[in-house]
């Protein structure tokens, strides 16, 4: 508490300096201009308090001193023990890096370049605040040109970002658009126009979409497939990285077709018919046996049955779906409280194979079509339907041939479980991509996903799991729960976990793997690599990979040298023999920066041990990862080369109370 009310005496003080005057006490007014004050969110605002908080003497400049005070100060507030702690060290990091002429300050443009990180940000040869006041003199006569240029900037760059999903949703869209003015030309041409009018035209339009969306919908979510369409060309235009956004995207279309199919149904065609003349009706007798309906043999038909049953099994999958209610974002009282959460959205999901059975009763017996032909539904939905039944047969097998024995596992900072897994015979899968678990002790329909973040060539699979949610907790209680091991107590780090008692484990499945953007990275010369908390999973898959790699290289060209020293000759043909293997193996990637974010220091722990690794590949300067939140740097030999190729590592902290 008292961190904290130092913190602001020292905001106060700064926004006092402003005033030219030394203020003991403040009005209302001046507490409410304060206030405007500390709640601007822009850059600038932000940045010039920040400095005018170090800089206590207002002579524009801040010292080394006074960055490690405000370090100090801030990291108190935040409860940042660890910070507080290494504020000197942080301070002379930031010195080094923006004051190489040793003069002692640093002034505000210096700092923002830290931030930014853009060299042509501004003109570095004056202040912010200097710069600021003279772009607000000539805002009012750029501001239209600034206008124009940012928007066509912002559309330039939304086009290359984004033309993939602007031509696969134009694409789709126009089929839709296609399929529904066919069949409503087609139906208003129909003597059952006459009677139902552009209701009827309006629900088969609609109807036509909702067939061609329930066979599409089905495809982003055949995991199998995406995984091996992401090893050929095809990744260059379809972006599949993005399956579930458009899996989504397609169901809210789908909601929207049977609104529009069941709404004019019930509350449009249905009444018509029912209350047309004897002449009107004559036209379309004989689809109805020459009987006029009503509307309750209507509704409890067959088609009636099926059609209402499916609006219902899908507003409940849809809205067990929503973010809030898949989150636990929706509070209901016991026992209701059991429809929210992942698991009431999982079990919901699977509703839709009730739907599709029903789908195909419902496009079978229809009022005005007869001929086989004429019902096209089952011709829309077969392939896809058949492709996904495989694709579950598949991972069904897989995942019983797929059983892996649980070798270590820990609990690390932030709540984090560990798992090493013995590596199932077969299993092949590459850095960056993700494997789904499932615990029979728990449940034996839930998998989900989770990044792999051991190499391929290791011979074991290991993930890091957040505890956040029902199953994750569960999970961490099976496996920890009366273990007095030292593997499940405290921190704990790869290699120094304990061994699990195979005798009286529970089984875990894996179903896998499946393909993931990281999973690209050999295609390119330069890696960056940005995680958020937990979100680094993927990339120390591919950090151990290029260890792996790098110790590979080191281990043929140690063996090369020695061969070179005994025989000459030997040397010469091996390194004649070795040329066009040595470049079929070489990975192309030549730079790696991995930048991790996270709001506590303690996570970096949690993998660690890989970034001592990168380090201790440096034979010049053989640094060691001693700080977490401090850049390391090591040099490291690429897979058949001799060139010397450079992994950053640079680990990022940003805390926040």
């Amino acid at each position: 508490m008292v961190d904290s009310k130092d913190f602001a005496v020292c905001i106060f003080d700064a926004l006092a300096r402003r005033k030219r005057q030394r203020i003991t006490k403040i009005s209302k007014e001046e507490l409410h201009d304060f206030w405007l004050q500390i709640s601007d969110q822009s850059f600038d605002a932000r940045l010039q308090i920040f400095f005018d908080m170090a800089d206590s003497n207002e002579d524009g400049r801040i010292t080394r001193v006074e960055v490690q005070e405000l370090i100090m100060l801030s990291a108190s507030a935040n409860k940042l023990s660890k910070l507080k702690e290494q504020a000197e060290e942080y301070a002379s990091l930031i010195m080094e890096e923006l004051d190489p002429e040793n003069l002692g300050y640093i002034e505000l443009w210096q700092l923002e370049t830290l931030l930014l990180q853009k060299d042509t940000y501004m003109n570095y040869s004056r202040p912010l605040s200097t710069a600021s006041a003279g772009w607000s003199q000539n805002m009012g006569a750029i501001k239209p040109q600034n206008a124009m240029l940012r928007l066509s900037s912002k559309l330039r760059g939304l086009i290359l970002e984004k033309w993939q999903r602007g031509w696969i949703l134009t694409l789709w869209v126009m089929i839709m658009a296609g399929l529904f003015v066919w069949k409503f030309l087609q139906y208003k041409n129909k003597a059952a126009f006459q009677v139902m009018g552009y209701c009827l035209a309006t629900a088969k339009g609609a109807a036509e979409t909702l067939k061609f969306n329930m066979a599409l919908i089905l495809l982003p979510v055949c995991r199998n497939t995406l995984t091996w369409l992401r090893s050929t060309r095809a990744r260059s235009f379809v972006p599949f990285d993005d399956n579930i956004t458009f899996h989504k995207v397609v169901a809210g279309a789908v909601a929207v077709g049977v609104i529009l199919h069941a709404g004019n149904h019930l509350l449009c065609d249905f009444p018509r018919l029912i209350n047309s003349s004897s002449e009107k009706f004559a036209l379309i007798a004989s689809d109805f046996n020459n009987k006029k309906p009503t509307y309750k043999e209507l509704v409890i038909g067959i088609e009636g049955v099926t059609g209402i049953s499916m609006v219902v099994l899908l507003t409940i999958a849809f809205t067990l779906a929503t973010g809030r209610f898949r989150r636990n974002g929706v509070r209901l009282p016991p026992p209701l409280n059991k429809l929210t959460g992942f698991n009431a959205f999982w079990y919901s999901h699977h509703l839709t194979g009730v739907v599709y059975i029903l789908l195909l009763i419902h496009g079978t017996f229809l009022f005005l079509a007869h001929k086989w032909y004429q019902k096209t539904t089952w011709m829309y939905i077969s392939a896809p339907l058949l492709l996904y039944m495989v694709e579950r047969n598949v991972r069904t097998r897989r995942s019983e041939h797929y059983s892996v024995k649980l070798l270590k596992v820990s609990v690390l900072p932030g709540n984090v479980l560990s798992l090493i897994l013995s590596k199932p015979q077969g299993f092949k899968y590459k850095s960056g991509q993700y494997i789904f678990l499932q615990c029979p002790a728990i449940s034996s329909f839930e998998w989900h996903p989770f990044s792999i973040t051991s190499a391929p060539g290791d011979d074991h699979l290991s993930v890091h799991i957040r505890v956040v949610g029902d199953w994750t907790e569960e999970l961490k209680r099976v496996f920890t729960e009366g273990n007095d091991s030292p593997c499940v107590i405290g921190r704990a780090k790869f290699g120094q976990l304990g061994n699990m008692d195979q005798t009286r484990q529970p089984k875990l499945y894996v179903d896998g793997p499946y393909g993931a953007p990281a999973q690209e990275y050999r295609n390119y010369d330069v890696l960056l690599l940005v995680g958020l908390g937990i979100g680094a999973t993927p990339f120390i898959s591919i950090l151990r990979d290029l260890l792996n790699n790098t110790r590979a290289a080191e281990n043929q060209m140690d063996s090369n040298t020695e061969n070179s020293r005994s025989d000459d000759s030997s040397n010469s043909y091996a390194s004649s023999s070795m040329t066009p293997g040595s470049k079929k193996r070489t990975q192309r990637t030549t730079n790696a920066h991995f930048y991790w974010v996270t709001r506590e220091p303690g996570s970096f722990e949690w993998f660690k041990g890989v970034m001592d690794e990168v380090a201790e590949m440096d034979h010049k300067v053989r640094q060691k990862v001693s700080n977490p939140c401090s850049l390391s740097m090591s040099q490291i030999i690429c897979l058949g080369s001799s060139k010397v190729r450079d992994i950053n590592l640079v680990s990022s902290c940003i805390t926040s109370k």
